[in-house]
C-alpha cells in the first residue's frame, strides 16, 4: 500500500481518475466503486476521500473526461470545408452514434449518473457539455443569424439525434422496422430543415 507522500495530490488524481476510467470502459457505472479505485492504485480508500468530495465527483470527473473525448471524436470527423447544413449535421450525428457504439459504457455513464438529479452541474461540466452542441449550433449558422434560435435549433434537433443514438446502442431499433439508425437520421435532418425553412418562408411572406 503507497504512502500518501509517495505522489503528489494531483499525481494521486489523475491515478484515480485514470483507474476509475479504466473500470468504466470495462464493467459501466455500476462497477465504481471508491474501494476499487483505491485498491488499483495501492491507496486507501480514505486518501481518495482527501482529494475529491465522494465518489459522486469522482464520476463527474470521469464524465467531464468522456465529454472531452466525445468532443475530440466528433470535431476530429468535421470538415471546415462542409458548409452545407445537411451534410454537416448528418457528418455529426454519424460521428456520435460512432462514439457511443465503440465506447458504449462509458456513454452510458454520462446519462445514469445525472439521471434524475435535482441539483445543478457545476459550471465545468455544463462549458463541457456546451461545447459539444456548439458543433451542432456551427453547423446550423448558415441558418439564422439569431443566436438564441440557433441554439433552441440545435438543442431540439440534437435531442432527436440522441433518441435514435439510444435506440442503437440499447439494441431497440426493431421499433423503426427495417430503417437504419442512419436513414432515419438522414430522415430527421431533412424534415427538420425542409420544416424550419418552410416556417421561414411562411413568416417572411
Amino acid at each position: 500500500m503507497a504512502r500518501r507522500n509517495d505522489h503528489t495530490r494531483e499525481e494521486i488524481r489523475c491515478m484515480a481518475l485514470d483507474a476509475a476510467e479504466t473500470i468504466a470502459a470495462t464493467q459501466g457505472y455500476r462497477g465504481i466503486s471508491t474501494r476499487g479505485i483505491a485498491t488499483a492504485i495501492g491507496y486507501t480508500v480514505g486518501t481518495l476521500y482527501l482529494v475529491f468530495e465522494n465518489l459522486d465527483d469522482i464520476i463527474l470527473q470521469v464524465n467531464g473526461r468522456t465529454l472531452d473525448k466525445l468532443y475530440d471524436w466528433v470535431r476530429g470527423r468535421c470538415s471546415d470545408d462542409t458548409s452545407a447544413p445537411d451534410e454537416a449535421l448528418l457528418v455529426l450525428a454519424g460521428a456520435y452514434i460512432a462514439y457511443a457504439e465503440n465506447n458504449a459504457l462509458r456513454w452510458n455513464m454520462l446519462f445514469e449518473q445525472t439521471e434524475g438529479r435535482s441539483e445543478l452541474l457545476p459550471e465545468w461540466y455544463q462549458r463541457k457539455r456546451e461545447r459539444v452542441l456548439a458543433l451542432v449550433e456551427t453547423a446550423l449558422q448558415p441558418l439564422s443569424e439569431d443566436e438564441d434560435e440557433i441554439r433552441h435549433l440545435g438543442l431540439v434537433l440534437w435531442a432527436g439525434i440522441h433518441g435514435i443514438c439510444t435506440l442503437k446502442i440499447r439494441r431497440r431499433m426493431d421499433i423503426a422496422g427495417k430503417l437504419s439508425a442512419e436513414e432515419m437520421c438522414q430522415m430527421l435532418i431533412d424534415n427538420f430543415l425542409r420544416g424550419f425553412n418552410l416556417n421561414k418562408m411562411n413568416s417572411d411572406a
